[in-house]
């Protein structure tokens, strides 16, 4: 009797244990399709010019800032949410000693308005930013297919930037750039240079009695949200140690990120000059 009622409390344990498993991994299956879908799938007419470009573009590294232990607990007591990588660097670089015996003891220590966070609402790609070259042959007295290539004639340094004024200008572009990377998958850079001399292989073809235009364009893209500002004091309170924001302020802002060592491609053929 005692090895069957082992058994079923066993059994019951497992099927608990199976049942919690298989609900517990579709929220994360959820999150990591939910997360898929939020990547931009690049057209066709986009294509990767890295290995092409005479350029060499730096690579945009912009790696999350790991916080230090007394960092982490410093912005888990603030009851606004802190991203900006500047400022989790200061942080990290702060050294609080504290002492049991400290009763009593009080400071405050104010360290400047920052920009606190970014919250974006809507990241969208522009695959035709802005016009950078265009290749154009004339096969109006010619008899078969002449056979058209890119190549990019001088260099072309293209720049986004934010849309309107903030303060920490800099501080918003950063965490600006590090949600729409996040978001879209894409290699994002607030400044890319396309070289002269950029070529690729693929073929267009211009019919007789015909002109031919091939269009090069830097993609970007515009990233539009929400930047939350504050005043950030350390408040030291006997052992204690916490993160206090006071007035705290929404600013909308846009901005426009290009998208590096990628060209859109737009080619016509029509019978008069353009």
């Amino acid at each position: 009797m005692r090895k069957l009622l082992y058994a079923l409390v066993v059994g019951f344990l497992f099927s608990l244990l199976s049942f919690s498993t298989i609900h517990a991994e579709k929220p994360a299956a959820s999150e990591a399709k939910k997360e898929k879908q939020q990547q931009v799938q690049v057209p066709n007419s986009v294509l990767n010019i890295t290995k092409e470009n005479t350029y060499p573009n730096p690579t945009q590294d912009m790696p999350t800032l790991q916080p230090s232990e007394l960092t982490k607990d410093l912005i888990q007591s603030s009851k606004v949410k802190i991203e900006n990588p500047e400022l989790i660097r200061m942080l990290n670089e702060t050294t609080v000693n504290s002492t049991p015996f400290a009763v009593g003891y009080r400071a405050i220590i104010y360290l400047g308005q920052w920009p606190l966070n970014y919250e974006s609402s809507e990241t969208a790609p522009n695959w035709e930013y802005q016009k950078i070259n265009t290749n154009y042959v004339d096969n109006r007295g010619g008899n078969t297919n002449y056979q058209m290539h890119y190549v990019q004639e001088m260099q072309k340094i293209v720049r986004g930037g934010l849309t309107s004024k903030v303060a920490n200008a800099e501080d918003v572009k950063k965490m600006m750039l590090l949600k729409a990377a996040e978001k879209t998958g894409l290699p994002l850079a607030f400044e890319t240079v396309v070289g002269g001399g950029t070529k690729k292989d693929q073929v267009y073809n211009v019919p007789p009695k015909r002109l031919g235009y091939l269009y090069g364009y830097a993609p970007a893209v515009n990233e539009k949200g929400k930047v939350t500002y504050g005043e950030v004091y350390i408040m030291l309170k006997g052992s204690k140690k916490m993160i206090v924001v006071k007035n705290v302020t929404s600013q909308g802002i846009g901005a426009w990120i290009p998208v590096q060592d990628h060209m859109a491609f737009g080619f016509i053929a029509p019978d008069k000059p353009r």
